[in-house]
Protein backbone atom coordinates (compact mmCIF):
# COMPACT_ATOMS: atom_id res chain seq x y z
CA UNK A 1 0.00 0.00 0.00
CA UNK A 2 1.22 3.71 0.25
CA UNK A 3 1.52 5.75 2.71
CA UNK A 4 0.55 9.72 3.77
CA UNK A 5 2.89 10.79 1.56
CA UNK A 6 13.95 12.55 0.30
CA UNK A 7 20.59 14.64 -3.80
CA UNK A 8 16.56 16.88 -5.25
CA UNK A 9 12.47 16.08 -6.65
CA UNK A 10 9.39 17.34 -8.48
CA UNK A 11 6.15 17.25 -11.92
CA UNK A 12 2.86 18.22 -13.88
CA UNK A 13 0.85 17.82 -17.24
CA UNK A 14 2.91 19.33 -19.48
CA UNK A 15 5.56 18.64 -16.43
CA UNK A 16 6.85 15.47 -17.51
CA UNK A 17 7.88 16.77 -20.63
CA UNK A 18 10.09 19.67 -19.29
CA UNK A 19 11.13 16.61 -16.51
CA UNK A 20 12.13 14.23 -20.02
CA UNK A 21 14.44 16.93 -21.60
CA UNK A 22 15.90 18.37 -18.36
CA UNK A 23 16.74 14.48 -18.47
CA UNK A 24 17.61 13.71 -21.55
CA UNK A 25 20.71 16.43 -21.61
CA UNK A 26 22.12 16.38 -18.53
CA UNK A 27 25.04 14.27 -19.65
CA UNK A 28 27.57 16.97 -18.81
CA UNK A 29 25.45 18.18 -15.67
CA UNK A 30 27.68 16.88 -12.66
CA UNK A 31 25.75 14.60 -9.73
CA UNK A 32 26.19 16.38 -6.29
CA UNK A 33 26.68 14.37 -3.41
CA UNK A 34 27.81 15.74 0.22
CA UNK A 35 29.38 13.64 2.64
CA UNK A 36 31.26 13.55 5.19
CA UNK A 37 34.62 15.09 5.03
CA UNK A 38 33.99 16.03 1.26
CA UNK A 39 32.00 16.68 -1.74
CA UNK A 40 31.56 14.60 -4.84
CA UNK A 41 30.85 15.62 -8.54
CA UNK A 42 30.20 12.66 -10.76
CA UNK A 43 30.23 13.92 -14.71
CA UNK A 44 29.00 11.03 -16.76
CA UNK A 45 31.14 9.77 -19.66
CA UNK A 46 29.99 8.44 -22.59
CA UNK A 47 33.01 5.77 -22.32
CA UNK A 48 36.52 5.43 -20.27
CA UNK A 49 38.52 8.53 -21.16
CA UNK A 50 42.57 9.38 -20.54
CA UNK A 51 42.60 12.36 -18.55
CA UNK A 52 44.78 15.14 -17.82
CA UNK A 53 43.94 16.60 -13.99
CA UNK A 54 45.68 20.32 -13.22
CA UNK A 55 44.80 21.78 -10.05
CA UNK A 56 45.67 25.44 -9.59
CA UNK A 57 44.46 28.17 -7.01
CA UNK A 58 40.36 27.69 -6.60
CA UNK A 59 39.61 25.74 -9.91
CA UNK A 60 40.23 22.10 -10.58
CA UNK A 61 40.48 21.21 -14.35
CA UNK A 62 40.62 18.40 -16.41
CA UNK A 63 41.30 17.70 -19.91
CA UNK A 64 39.40 14.71 -21.24
CA UNK A 65 39.57 12.69 -25.20
CA UNK A 66 35.96 12.33 -25.10
CA UNK A 67 33.79 15.38 -25.97
CA UNK A 68 30.92 16.69 -23.92
CA UNK A 69 27.68 18.43 -23.88
CA UNK A 70 28.53 21.98 -23.45
CA UNK A 71 27.24 23.30 -19.80
CA UNK A 72 27.31 25.47 -17.19
CA UNK A 73 25.83 26.40 -14.17
CA UNK A 74 26.53 27.30 -10.17
CA UNK A 75 26.91 24.74 -7.74
CA UNK A 76 25.43 24.97 -4.04
CA UNK A 77 27.55 22.55 -1.72
CA UNK A 78 30.10 22.55 0.43
CA UNK A 79 34.05 23.00 -1.29
CA UNK A 80 32.48 24.08 -4.94
CA UNK A 81 30.59 27.05 -6.52
CA UNK A 82 30.66 26.40 -10.20
CA UNK A 83 31.11 24.10 -13.01
CA UNK A 84 31.46 24.66 -17.08
CA UNK A 85 31.99 21.85 -19.44
CA UNK A 86 33.27 22.50 -23.17
CA UNK A 87 34.23 19.90 -25.86
CA UNK A 88 36.28 17.72 -23.66
CA UNK A 89 37.44 20.34 -20.74
CA UNK A 90 35.50 20.15 -17.26
CA UNK A 91 35.94 22.83 -15.00
CA UNK A 92 34.93 23.29 -11.24
CA UNK A 93 35.38 26.62 -9.45
CA UNK A 94 36.59 25.70 -5.36
CA UNK A 95 35.00 27.52 -2.91
CA UNK A 96 37.75 29.90 -0.86
CA UNK A 97 39.72 28.08 1.55
CA UNK A 98 39.54 24.98 -0.69
CA UNK A 99 42.47 24.26 -2.90
CA UNK A 100 43.02 20.30 -3.19
CA UNK A 101 40.51 18.33 -4.87
CA UNK A 102 40.88 14.20 -6.11
CA UNK A 103 39.58 13.17 -9.76
CA UNK A 104 39.48 9.76 -10.90
CA UNK A 105 37.92 8.50 -14.06
CA UNK A 106 36.16 5.37 -13.58
CA UNK A 107 35.20 2.79 -16.23
CA UNK A 108 31.64 1.54 -17.22
CA UNK A 109 30.86 -1.55 -14.14
CA UNK A 110 27.31 -2.54 -12.86
CA UNK A 111 25.23 -1.27 -15.25
CA UNK A 112 27.05 2.59 -14.59
CA UNK A 113 28.64 4.63 -17.67
CA UNK A 114 32.34 5.63 -17.61
CA UNK A 115 32.69 8.69 -15.11
CA UNK A 116 34.12 11.70 -14.08
CA UNK A 117 34.72 11.79 -10.45
CA UNK A 118 35.93 14.80 -8.54
CA UNK A 119 36.46 14.81 -4.67
CA UNK A 120 37.09 17.87 -2.81
CA UNK A 121 37.97 17.64 0.78
CA UNK A 122 35.93 20.06 3.14
CA UNK A 123 37.00 18.75 6.32
CA UNK A 124 40.53 19.23 8.12
CA UNK A 125 40.52 15.94 8.18
CA UNK A 126 39.76 15.58 4.06
CA UNK A 127 41.98 18.17 3.37
CA UNK A 128 45.06 16.01 4.75
CA UNK A 129 44.46 13.62 2.09
CA UNK A 130 46.96 14.65 -1.28
CA UNK A 131 45.28 16.15 -4.09
CA UNK A 132 45.34 14.18 -7.65
CA UNK A 133 48.84 12.94 -7.61
CA UNK A 134 49.00 12.63 -11.50
CA UNK A 135 50.90 15.89 -12.72
CA UNK A 136 49.43 18.55 -14.54
CA UNK A 137 50.14 17.13 -18.16
CA UNK A 138 50.35 13.82 -17.30
CA UNK A 139 47.93 11.42 -18.86
CA UNK A 140 45.67 9.36 -15.72
CA UNK A 141 44.26 6.28 -17.45
CA UNK A 142 41.33 4.80 -14.95
CA UNK A 143 42.41 1.74 -14.06
CA UNK A 144 44.97 3.10 -11.70
CA UNK A 145 42.02 5.34 -9.48
CA UNK A 146 41.10 4.13 -6.35
CA UNK A 147 38.55 5.51 -4.31
CA UNK A 148 39.59 7.41 -0.63
CA UNK A 149 38.62 5.10 1.91
CA UNK A 150 38.64 7.95 4.74
CA UNK A 151 34.69 9.40 3.72
CA UNK A 152 31.70 7.53 3.88
CA UNK A 153 28.38 8.43 2.21
CA UNK A 154 25.17 8.62 4.31
CA UNK A 155 21.83 7.09 2.82
CA UNK A 156 18.62 7.27 5.03
CA UNK A 157 16.30 4.39 4.50
CA UNK A 158 12.63 5.17 5.40
CA UNK A 159 10.56 1.75 6.33
CA UNK A 160 7.18 2.88 5.20
CA UNK A 161 4.34 3.10 7.98
CA UNK A 162 4.72 1.63 11.62
CA UNK A 163 2.92 2.12 15.03
CA UNK A 164 -0.40 3.23 14.75
CA UNK A 165 -0.54 3.18 10.70
CA UNK A 166 0.30 -0.49 9.74
CA UNK A 167 -0.06 0.39 5.99
CA UNK A 168 -1.67 -2.21 3.61
CA UNK A 169 -2.69 -5.49 5.35
CA UNK A 170 -3.57 -8.41 3.77
CA UNK A 171 -4.02 -12.57 4.44
CA UNK A 172 -0.24 -12.66 3.78
CA UNK A 173 1.44 -9.54 5.03
CA UNK A 174 1.23 -6.35 6.62
CA UNK A 175 2.81 -3.23 5.13
CA UNK A 176 5.16 -2.27 8.00
CA UNK A 177 6.64 -5.66 8.66
CA UNK A 178 7.40 -5.81 4.93
CA UNK A 179 8.99 -2.33 4.69
CA UNK A 180 11.15 -2.91 8.02
CA UNK A 181 12.56 -5.97 7.13
CA UNK A 182 14.08 -4.70 3.84
CA UNK A 183 14.99 -1.78 5.59
CA UNK A 184 17.25 -3.73 7.96
CA UNK A 185 18.22 -6.10 5.87
CA UNK A 186 19.71 -3.11 3.29
CA UNK A 187 21.19 -1.24 5.80
CA UNK A 188 23.10 -4.75 6.69
CA UNK A 189 24.76 -4.41 3.20
CA UNK A 190 25.31 -0.79 2.80
CA UNK A 191 27.55 -0.94 6.06
CA UNK A 192 29.59 -3.74 5.13
CA UNK A 193 30.36 -1.05 2.23
CA UNK A 194 31.14 1.29 4.38
CA UNK A 195 28.01 3.23 4.10
CA UNK A 196 26.28 5.71 6.85
CA UNK A 197 23.04 4.55 7.51
CA UNK A 198 20.05 6.46 9.22
CA UNK A 199 16.84 4.21 9.54
CA UNK A 200 13.74 6.53 9.89
CA UNK A 201 12.49 3.85 12.44
CA UNK A 202 14.00 0.53 13.58
CA UNK A 203 11.02 -1.20 15.59
CA UNK A 204 7.04 -0.78 15.02
CA UNK A 205 6.58 2.44 15.79
CA UNK A 206 5.20 6.08 14.23
CA UNK A 207 7.71 9.25 14.23
CA UNK A 208 4.16 11.09 15.17
CA UNK A 209 0.28 9.83 15.55
CA UNK A 210 -0.53 12.88 13.42
CA UNK A 211 -0.06 11.39 9.79
CA UNK A 212 1.58 14.90 8.49
CA UNK A 213 4.25 15.37 11.30
CA UNK A 214 5.24 11.85 11.28
CA UNK A 215 6.03 12.40 7.35
CA UNK A 216 7.50 15.66 7.80
CA UNK A 217 9.81 14.06 10.12
CA UNK A 218 10.86 11.48 8.20
CA UNK A 219 11.37 13.97 5.42
CA UNK A 220 13.13 15.85 7.26
CA UNK A 221 16.24 13.40 8.14
CA UNK A 222 17.09 13.77 4.24
CA UNK A 223 17.95 17.27 5.25
CA UNK A 224 20.10 16.54 8.48
CA UNK A 225 23.56 16.76 8.30
CA UNK A 226 24.99 15.67 4.70
CA UNK A 227 22.57 12.88 2.88
CA UNK A 228 23.78 11.45 -0.04
CA UNK A 229 20.36 9.59 -0.68
CA UNK A 230 17.17 8.86 0.95
CA UNK A 231 14.95 5.60 0.06
CA UNK A 232 11.14 5.15 1.64
CA UNK A 233 10.23 1.72 1.09
CA UNK A 234 6.47 0.32 0.66
CA UNK A 235 4.05 -1.81 -0.29
CA UNK A 236 1.47 -1.89 -2.86
CA UNK A 237 -2.10 -2.67 -2.66
CA UNK A 238 -4.72 -2.99 -5.08
CA UNK A 239 -7.37 -5.83 -6.70
CA UNK A 240 -5.64 -9.32 -6.85
CA UNK A 241 -4.73 -9.05 -10.70
CA UNK A 242 -2.30 -5.87 -9.97
CA UNK A 243 1.63 -7.39 -9.49
CA UNK A 244 5.33 -5.74 -10.01
CA UNK A 245 7.38 -3.28 -8.67
CA UNK A 246 7.42 0.42 -9.18
CA UNK A 247 10.08 3.25 -8.13
CA UNK A 248 8.74 7.01 -7.92
CA UNK A 249 10.94 10.29 -7.44
CA UNK A 250 9.32 13.48 -6.59
CA UNK A 251 7.05 15.32 -9.13
CA UNK A 252 3.53 15.55 -10.73
CA UNK A 253 1.46 12.54 -11.37
CA UNK A 254 2.45 11.52 -15.16
CA UNK A 255 0.30 12.35 -17.95
CA UNK A 256 -2.64 10.22 -18.42
CA UNK A 257 -2.45 8.53 -14.62
CA UNK A 258 -5.87 7.54 -13.94
CA UNK A 259 -5.26 8.92 -10.39
CA UNK A 260 -2.58 10.10 -7.89
CA UNK A 261 -1.24 7.10 -5.62
CA UNK A 262 0.34 9.70 -3.91
CA UNK A 263 -3.11 10.53 -2.02
CA UNK A 264 -2.67 6.69 -0.70
CA UNK A 265 0.54 6.73 0.49
CA UNK A 266 0.54 10.49 1.80
CA UNK A 267 -2.64 9.15 4.41
CA UNK A 268 -5.66 8.30 2.42
CA UNK A 269 -8.88 10.57 2.91
CA UNK A 270 -8.67 14.22 3.52
CA UNK A 271 -5.52 14.11 5.09
CA UNK A 272 -4.22 11.97 1.96
CA UNK A 273 -5.95 14.73 -0.41
CA UNK A 274 -4.59 17.48 1.77
CA UNK A 275 -0.79 16.36 2.18
CA UNK A 276 -0.58 15.91 -2.05
CA UNK A 277 -2.38 19.17 -3.08
CA UNK A 278 1.12 20.48 -1.05
CA UNK A 279 2.82 18.27 -2.35
CA UNK A 280 2.06 18.80 -5.69
CA UNK A 281 1.66 22.59 -5.28
CA UNK A 282 5.70 22.88 -4.24
CA UNK A 283 6.33 20.67 -7.46
CA UNK A 284 5.22 23.11 -10.06
CA UNK A 285 6.91 25.97 -8.15
CA UNK A 286 9.99 23.95 -8.60
CA UNK A 287 9.92 23.92 -12.35
CA UNK A 288 11.94 27.01 -12.46
CA UNK A 289 14.67 26.31 -9.61
CA UNK A 290 17.53 25.15 -11.36
CA UNK A 291 19.26 23.13 -8.35
CA UNK A 292 15.79 21.51 -7.75
CA UNK A 293 16.23 20.23 -11.38
CA UNK A 294 19.30 18.98 -10.93
CA UNK A 295 17.99 16.75 -7.77
CA UNK A 296 15.20 15.78 -10.16
CA UNK A 297 17.53 14.28 -12.53
CA UNK A 298 19.38 13.02 -9.89
CA UNK A 299 16.68 11.05 -8.67
CA UNK A 300 15.47 9.74 -11.40
CA UNK A 301 18.80 7.86 -11.77
CA UNK A 302 18.76 6.70 -8.29
CA UNK A 303 15.15 5.56 -9.36
CA UNK A 304 15.62 3.61 -12.69
CA UNK A 305 19.03 1.80 -10.94
CA UNK A 306 16.89 1.19 -8.09
CA UNK A 307 14.48 -0.63 -10.57
CA UNK A 308 16.43 -1.91 -12.72
CA UNK A 309 18.35 -4.17 -10.64
CA UNK A 310 15.16 -5.25 -8.72
CA UNK A 311 13.62 -6.56 -11.24
CA UNK A 312 16.95 -8.20 -12.35
CA UNK A 313 16.48 -10.29 -8.70
CA UNK A 314 13.03 -11.00 -8.56
CA UNK A 315 11.88 -11.00 -12.35
CA UNK A 316 8.72 -8.97 -10.64
CA UNK A 317 6.38 -7.70 -13.54
CA UNK A 318 8.21 -4.20 -14.07
CA UNK A 319 5.82 -1.29 -13.58
CA UNK A 320 8.68 0.91 -14.52
CA UNK A 321 10.37 4.76 -13.23
CA UNK A 322 7.47 7.36 -12.43
CA UNK A 323 6.34 10.35 -10.59
CA UNK A 324 4.37 11.18 -8.51
CA UNK A 325 3.76 14.06 -5.73
CA UNK A 326 4.55 11.66 -2.34
CA UNK A 327 4.86 14.18 0.28
CA UNK A 328 7.95 11.94 2.24
CA UNK A 329 10.14 12.41 -0.58
CA UNK A 330 9.79 16.49 -1.51
CA UNK A 331 12.80 17.65 -0.04
CA UNK A 332 14.63 19.79 -2.79
CA UNK A 333 18.38 19.07 -1.76
CA UNK A 334 18.24 15.14 -1.71
CA UNK A 335 18.18 12.82 -4.13
CA UNK A 336 14.83 10.64 -2.69
CA UNK A 337 12.50 8.12 -4.10
CA UNK A 338 9.96 5.70 -3.21
CA UNK A 339 9.91 2.41 -3.94
CA UNK A 340 6.67 -0.09 -4.10
CA UNK A 341 8.09 -3.72 -3.52
CA UNK A 342 5.28 -5.65 -4.60
CA UNK A 343 1.56 -6.04 -4.01
CA UNK A 344 0.93 -7.55 -1.10
CA UNK A 345 -2.65 -8.01 -1.98
CA UNK A 346 -1.40 -10.01 -4.82
CA UNK A 347 -2.23 -13.94 -4.10
CA UNK A 348 0.97 -14.44 -6.15
CA UNK A 349 3.63 -11.30 -4.74
CA UNK A 350 2.04 -11.48 -1.61
CA UNK A 351 3.21 -14.98 -0.08
CA UNK A 352 6.89 -13.87 -1.93
CA UNK A 353 6.46 -10.84 0.28
CA UNK A 354 6.23 -13.28 3.26
CA UNK A 355 9.06 -15.57 2.74
CA UNK A 356 12.50 -14.36 4.29
CA UNK A 357 14.76 -15.19 1.21
CA UNK A 358 12.53 -13.05 -1.29
CA UNK A 359 12.70 -9.87 1.56
CA UNK A 360 16.56 -10.52 1.07
CA UNK A 361 16.81 -10.81 -2.46
CA UNK A 362 14.75 -7.21 -2.24
CA UNK A 363 17.16 -6.03 -0.04
CA UNK A 364 20.86 -7.44 -1.48
CA UNK A 365 19.19 -5.33 -5.14
CA UNK A 366 18.19 -2.33 -3.33
CA UNK A 367 21.51 -2.19 -1.85
CA UNK A 368 23.26 -2.63 -5.03
CA UNK A 369 21.69 -0.01 -6.43
CA UNK A 370 22.35 2.39 -3.72
CA UNK A 371 26.12 1.63 -4.24
CA UNK A 372 26.46 1.90 -7.68
CA UNK A 373 24.57 5.51 -7.67
CA UNK A 374 27.09 6.31 -4.82
CA UNK A 375 30.04 4.74 -6.96
CA UNK A 376 30.54 2.68 -3.87
CA UNK A 377 32.53 -1.11 -4.26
Amino acid sequence: MKPAAVFHPVRRAAWPLLVFCALSCALAVPRVGQHDGYTRLVFDLPRTAASQVKVTGQSVTVKLDVTLKTEQGPLSAPGVTAYAVAGGTVSVTLARGHALAKVSVLPPASGQSARLVIDVPTSAAASRLPATPAPAAAVRPASVVTQSPTVRPRVVLDAGHGGNDPGAVSRWVREEDVTLDIALRTRAVLVEHGVDVVMTRTGDQHLSPNKGADLEARSRLAATGQVSAFVSIHVNSAGPSAQGIETFYFGQPLAGSSRSLAVQENGGGSVGEELTRKAAGLAQNLLGDILAQAKVAFSRQLATRVQSRLIGATGAVNRGVKTDAFYVIRNPTTPAILVEVGFGSSPVEGPRLAQAAYRDRIAQALARAILDFLNTK
